[in-house]
């Protein structure tokens, strides 16, 4: 086999036969003379020691080799192309990546709605999300790891919009013994029984929100992982109504008919750590968010 790379004209050479479906239309479509794409072809053959397309009447077709080879071609001209708008974009201040942290509490599927919409820019920005919780969110605030917060709370020094309530239900199973009981009851009642609680994500501090205090409990990194423990009877817990309306619309779980607290409202707020010194991107994506806002 040649050892002379292909060029990137080349394979575009190529591909363009193979989906205009001849060399007369290929070079219409680069704009180039018909010797030049054939050439180009021929030489992507020289180079691989076989032929890749085979000309029956005057239509080119695929061979064995051809049909391997398109698709990598195809992939090779993608990626080409996105490099060169990356390049443009970066060359103009736009991020190359922003990276969101996004406590647990609020819903993951408003996250993808407004990843969806900054998509629909097209512009080449890969997105980080970091799902954390309780003083997890806190750390990558302060640690500069996040272009943009979703945090009920914000450390001092920086300001956070308003954003979003999230309302908290305490719930178990329609067969847990709270849910058995014939009177409603108060909070200190609950304490015999196993709740559910959020570990928390941060390293220096350790946080515990939203439990009693009592020994029993059963702690996970995710309400999506609450929900299953209520849902096998396992524990009581506070969940955000947003992962479980399924579950309380089929009344497989049941909210606890507390005297007082059965339901907390948190506030989110939105922080945007670099104020107006964050690039474009990150801009674009708060105002992505913002403008969901509830």
């Amino acid at each position: 086999m040649n050892q002379n790379l292909i060029s990137l004209e080349q394979w575009a050479a190529f591909v363009a036969v193979v989906e205009e479906g001849s060399y007369a239309k290929a070079a219409e479509a680069l704009n180039k003379s018909q010797s030049t794409v054939s050439y180009a072809v021929s030489r992507v053959e020289e180079s691989l020691g076989a032929p890749v397309l085979k000309v029956s009447g005057r239509k080119a077709q695929l061979t064995p080799l051809g049909e391997v080879m398109l698709r990598r071609a195809q992939q090779l001209i993608k990626d080409a192309k996105e490099t060169e708008q990356l390049a443009r974009c970066v060359a103009q201040g736009w991020e190359s990546e922003v990276s969101i942290a996004v406590d647990v509490i609020f819903p993951m599927s408003k996250v993808l709605d407004a990843l969806e919409a900054f998509n629909q820019q097209g512009k080449p920005t890969r997105i980080r999300v970091l799902e954390t919780s309780l003083s997890g969110t806190d750390e990558v605030l302060l640690n500069g790891q996040a272009n943009l917060v979703i945090s009920p709370r914000f450390p001092p020094g920086f300001i956070g919009e308003q954003f979003a309530s999230i309302e908290f239900l305490a719930v178990a199973h329609k067969d847990h013994p709270l849910n058995l009981l014939d009177t409603s009851f108060n909070v200190d009642e609950l304490a015999p029984h196993r709740q559910v609680v959020m570990r928390d994500s941060g390293v220096k501090r350790n946080q515990n929100a939203g439990w009693l205090g009592a020994e029993q409990r059963i702690t996970v990194s995710h309400f999506s992982t609450s929900v299953e423990v209520i849902k096998r009877g396992l524990a009581f817990g506070w969940v955000p109504t947003s992962y479980m309306q399924r579950e309380l619309s089929s009344g497989e779980l049941k909210e606890l008919n507390l005297v007082e607290g059965r339901r907390r409202a948190m506030q989110l707020y939105l922080i945007n750590p670099k104020g107006e010194l964050a690039g474009p991107a990150t801009q674009l994506l708060r105002q992505i968010f913002l403008e969901q806002k509830e």
